[in-house]
This record gives C-alpha cells, sequence and structure tokens, in this order.
C-alpha cells in the first residue's frame, strides 16, 4: 500500500520567511509615510498652545467683568503673562489669588510676536523677581477692561521652522478672533 512515486502532498500557505518580508515591506511603506506627512501634517503643539492662550484671554475678561477690576495681557519674550491693576498701589501687579493666571512660557520652537493698534511691539526679556531689588515693569500691552473692551492687537504664535503661523485678534469691541493654522509660502 505504499507506492514509492507517490510525493507528499504540499501544504498551502505562506511560510515564515515570506511572512516576514511582506511585515517589513509594510512597515518601510508606513515608515515613509508618516515621515512624509510629519514636515506638513498637523502641528498639535502650536494648535494646543493658541487654544491655551485663546481660552486663557477669554476667562481674563470673564474674571475683569465679574470683579469689575482692569487686567491686562503682558507679551514677554518667549512667554506671556496677565496682570491685574491694584489702584490702592496704582501699580500692575501679577493675580495672586489665581494660579491659572500665573506667567506662561511657550513651548521650545514656538515663537511670539505682537503688534497693538497695527503697530508691532519689541517684546521685553521677562521680568525676573529674583533680580535685584528694583519692582519690574508688568505694564500691559493689552488691556482686558472690566467693560468687555479690548485693545486692538494681533499676537502671532508661529513654529520659524517648520514656517506655520497662527494669529489672534482683538477688537475694541471685545471680539477675540482666533485664526486658522497657515503655511507660510517657501
Amino acid at each position: 500500500m505504499n507506492h514509492p512515486c507517490r510525493t507528499r502532498p504540499r501544504f498551502a500557505g505562506f511560510t515564515l520567511v515570506e511572512l516576514l518580508v511582506v511585515i517589513v515591506i509594510i512597515g518601510v511603506v508606513i515608515g515613509a509615510t508618516l515621515l512624509s506627512l510629519g514636515g506638513r501634517g498637523r502641528d498639535s503643539q502650536l494648535e494646543q498652545e493658541r487654544d491655551r492662550v485663546a481660552a486663557l484671554i477669554e476667562y481674563v475678561r470673564e474674571r475683569a467683568a465679574l470683579q469689575t477690576v482692569e487686567y491686562g495681557l503682558r507679551c514677554e519674550q518667549g512667554g506671556f503673562r496677565f496682570v491685574m491693576y491694584d489702584s490702592r498701589k496704582a501699580q500692575w501687579l501679577e493675580d495672586p489669588l489665581d494660579e491659572a493666571l500665573r506667567p506662561r512660557t511657550l513651548p521650545a520652537g514656538l515663537d511670539l510676536a505682537l503688534s497693538v493698534e497695527d503697530r508691532p511691539i519689541v517684546l521685553p526679556r521677562p521680568a525676573d523677581p529674583g533680580k535685584g531689588d528694583a519692582v519690574p515693569d508688568l505694564t500691559p500691552q493689552v488691556m482686558l477692561f472690566s467693560s468687555g473692551e479690548l485693545t486692538r492687537f494681533r499676537l502671532t504664535l508661529s513654529r520659524s521652522v517648520a514656517g506655520r503661523s497662527v494669529v489672534l485678534t482683538g477688537s475694541p469691541a471685545g471680539k477675540l478672533e482666533v485664526g486658522p493654522i497657515v503655511e507660510q509660502a517657501t
């Protein structure tokens, strides 16, 4: 019953080597796709920072209206802070009661530019209270009035290396507009 001419039946399917080759090819294609999208894909860090700044401005505007206190936005190299006007001391101070209004530093790679009333502002270095005994100047460039009005401003967050930017604009009537992220032509 054993026939010497008979060969063993070959099983249908793929060998382990064939499967590994296909997996490597798929990995290379996916990797190349991700790398090609990396330069032009979403910039979630820039989006997050834009949304954070807009939300903080709206929060401060509501706080100013509720407390009938004048607030301001002070932009500095590499960051920004919100300050309030203390009428008893006749000076601008950081709000000591609200941790949400602490000075903010931009993530690495992001830049800040400000123009007020269509004039570009040279941003000062951040105030360092630990340096010297002089009281740092916290005068804001943008006013957030308790009446709901704003100083007319244009705040640009950008990632120069990737050529992306986003603009937040404020109008005297109190309207805050948040623009989309745009790619700058190279």
